[in-house]
């Protein structure tokens, strides 16, 4: 069992507590919240309250958050465009639409399903729900992965990516025509206070966030450009284009309404690098960009030759 103890601060006060409790960590939705408050294991001042108490500065919250049931995922055959494999790591290319593992209400078509049936083993460290997933990219994002197969490269992958040493490379079309060749955005990233579904920049409750990019291509409306991240926060790369003014083309959550015709953000992990696990070898992939992102691509210079 696992023990949360939190104190509301001013920026909380008067917030229902089942809405404070499920923007506080992304994991926990607001019908599970509300569960454990009828369960009675959220405590208010080390009392039970119900699930519409208006949060008070200082209270002190303690929960005690059971042990989660065992979750079978189940293995589905899919066509999974494999990059690399082998006894420790698999390399994958993530289509635009998948989500990347499986969650509550969301248990089937994920690439953890078609990854169960491909290849049987998988890192258990994160968890059911997770097995063999170090990193992960957005549902309308396309691109790269590196899955561990097993918990010593789970373990190597993950200190790699911490030391930021793992090679991440991102094509992207954006908004507006950006006039330095290259640039590098350290700005840090946190939960977006007014929408808590949405990342921000800001300096409360945030995390360093470093994206490096560079000019491929300008349009008359349009760059095209690659970003390499030096950090992987959640939304790193559309969050960090938003706010120097030059967000994704089609992001529906961080870009403009009126935009081109691609279904999801412009956006796809060209390119994977890390060192091995086993070997000590430095590998590096490059996936070629889907087709609708080439469609919207031919689109601008056509449009930009006239």
């Amino acid at each position: 069992m696992d023990i949360v103890d939190l104190r509301v601060t001013e920026e909380h006060k008067n917030e229902r507590i089942d809405k404070f409790l499920s923007t506080y960590n992304e994991e926990w939705s607001r019908t599970q919240v509300q569960q454990w408050i009828k369960e009675g294991i959220v405590k208010v001042n080390e009392a039970v309250v119900k699930t519409n108490y208006k949060c008070q500065i200082d209270d002190h919250i303690v929960i005690h958050i059971p042990e989660p049931e065992p979750l079978d995922v189940v293995a589905e055959e899919m066509d999974l465009d494999i990059y690399y494999e082998d006894e420790d790591v698999l390399v994958v290319n993530k289509p635009k639409g998948m989500v990347v593992h499986p969650a509550p209400g969301h248990m089937s078509g994920t690439l953890v399903n078609g990854l169960m049936a491909h290849c049987k083993d998988l890192s258990g460290i994160n968890g059911v729900l997770r097995p063999g997933i170090v990193h992960r990219i957005d549902k309308d994002t396309s691109g790269l992965l590196m899955v561990a197969k097993n918990d010593l490269a789970h373990e190597s992958l993950v200190d790699q990516l911490v030391n930021k040493t793992v090679t991440r490379r991102y094509k992207a079309i954006v908004h507006g025509s950006i006039p330095h060749d290259n640039g590098t955005i350290n700005a840090p990233i946190g939960r977006d206070k007014t929408d808590r579904q949405s990342m921000t920049v800001t300096n409360v409750s945030s995390k360093e966030a470093v994206t490096h990019f560079r000019v491929l291509e300008r349009f008359h409306e349009y760059t095209f450009v690659e970003c390499q991240l030096e950090t992987g926060r959640t939304h790193q790369i559309r969050v960090h284009m938003k706010y120097i003014g030059f967000p994704l083309v089609g992001d529906p959550k961080y870009g403009p309404k009126k935009t081109l015709q691609i279904n999801g953000q412009a956006l796809h992990a060209g390119i994977l690098g890390f060192i091995h696990p086993r070997t000590k070898e430095y590998l590096e992939f490059e996936a070629p960009l889907p087709n609708d992102f080439e469609e919207v691509l031919k689109e601008i210079r056509l449009k930009s030759q006239l």
